[in-house]
């Protein structure tokens, strides 16, 4: 089936007799069927990704030519203006918003995270806000919330619109949810105000055509994690966008000395991520997101005529709709009057097993995610959770 393309143990050893370093240091490795969470190492990098990196490490090179000549080829591969290498999306977030607030100047670069004499507000809608917008604060920047979490309009950005507003973060993962707004409405009330629009799109891959969609749309940058599905370095992100907007990024950024110094991408990441998104556009998602369905299938097959347990399979949109694929999953509702268990602790359970297992955690489940899994290790799965639910 080909799930991923990933590392194996065999590649990860130095000496093919000799341990692994999570072996050397105690640590055991996981399953990964919850999805490319930080929490868990984000995702694996295809042995392209891990080349690079090592033929980064085996020499000295000026970084601001690498991240310059790095980002070129990155906006010519996705086609965007611009792009920029950053320290993960989370830095991504912090330097743009130090770019929204003191542009390219570098005088006003040195000043942040002190705001004094310049335009230090972020509007977010509230429906947005999201835990890494703390990342925003890094740089020295007040979120100012707008609308409702159930509903909001484009009159509620204009009620929080002050002089000192320097930008809008628009999360593009919220724009569905009830209090949200479309997403070329915000960026047509930003056009008549002259103010820069950033996109969170960290994890809005698939489909690669996301790369420059929002960019394309009128966005002055978007925003994504390299550790996620792009299988780049867990510690790299992306930021695409317009000429201007991107250079002012990097005014704050590595290495440069703003506010964006300490989330430092090394020659290394920034290798490993252009060989990453030069591998993402040229794959084929339609043909991933059928293997994902079809380690979803037989899940959903190998669970069905387990007692007191409901399968509910997640719908995916069809190839082409506009906006990112829903990648397949699959949710597991048990009845915790029947079997006497919970998700959480059903979910324990499986992380406590040998060899342990991530999974997502429903209010009455588990939810398993395909995209980080390999074939050989859905069976595996299988006979964890069947002998989960009966201890």
């Amino acid at each position: 089936m080909g799930l991923r393309t990933r590392v194996g143990r065999d590649d990860m050893k130095t000496d093919a007799s000799g341990p692994t370093i999570y072996e050397e240091l105690g640590v055991r490795t996981v399953i990964n069927a919850v999805g490319p969470f930080t929490r868990y190492g984000g995702s694996l990098m295809p042995p392209e990704v891990v080349r690079a990196m090592g033929e980064a490490a085996q020499a000295f090179v000026d970084i601001d030519e690498l991240l310059d000549k790095a980002g070129c080829r990155i906006a010519q591969l996705v086609g965007v203006p611009a792009a920029f290498v950053t320290g993960g999306a989370a830095a991504a977030l912090a330097v743009s918003a130090a770019a929204c607030m003191a542009g390219a100047d570098p005088v006003k670069a040195m000043q942040l995270p002190d705001t004094r004499g310049l335009k230090d507000e972020i509007i977010m809608l509230r429906v947005h806000r999201i835990h890494y917008d703390q990342a925003l604060r890094v740089a020295g920047a007040r979120i100012v919330d707008a609308g409702f979490t159930d509903w909001s309009s484009v009159g509620d950005l204009e009620a929080v619109l002050t002089e000192r507003t320097a930008g809008v973060l628009y999360v593009a993962k919220s724009e569905s949810m009830a209090g949200s707004i479309p997403l070329h409405d915000v960026l047509a009330f930003a056009r008549r105000h002259e103010v820069p629009v950033v996109v969170d799109a960290a994890d809005e891959l698939p489909p690669a055509s996301n790369l420059h969609r929002f960019v394309a749309e009128g966005a002055d940058a978007a925003l994504y994690s390299g550790g996620k599905d792009l299988r780049g370095p867990q510690s790299s992100g992306l930021i695409v966008g317009t000429k201007d907007f991107v250079e002012a990024c990097r005014v704050h950024a590595c290495p440069h000395y703003g506010v964006g110094r300490p989330m430092k991408a090394g020659k290394e990441e920034i290798a490993g991520l252009v060989k990453a998104v030069e591998r993402y556009v040229q794959g084929d998602t339609d043909a991933y997101v059928r293997c994902l369905r079809q380690a979803v299938a037989y899940f959903r097959e190998a669970f069905a005529s387990l007692p007191h347990v409901h399968v509910d399979a997640d719908p995916t949109p069809i190839p082409g709709e506009p906006g990112s694929y829903r990648l397949p999953s699959l949710q597991l509702k048990v009845d915790g009057g029947a079997l006497s268990i919970t998700g959480a602790e059903l979910a324990r359970r499986l992380f406590e097993c040998d060899p342990r297992i991530v999974v997502g955690v429903a209010p009455s489940g588990i939810v398993l995610r395909p995209q980080m899994l390999e074939e050989h290790e859905l069976p595996i799965v299988v006979a964890r959770v069947r002998e989960a639910l009966t201890v």
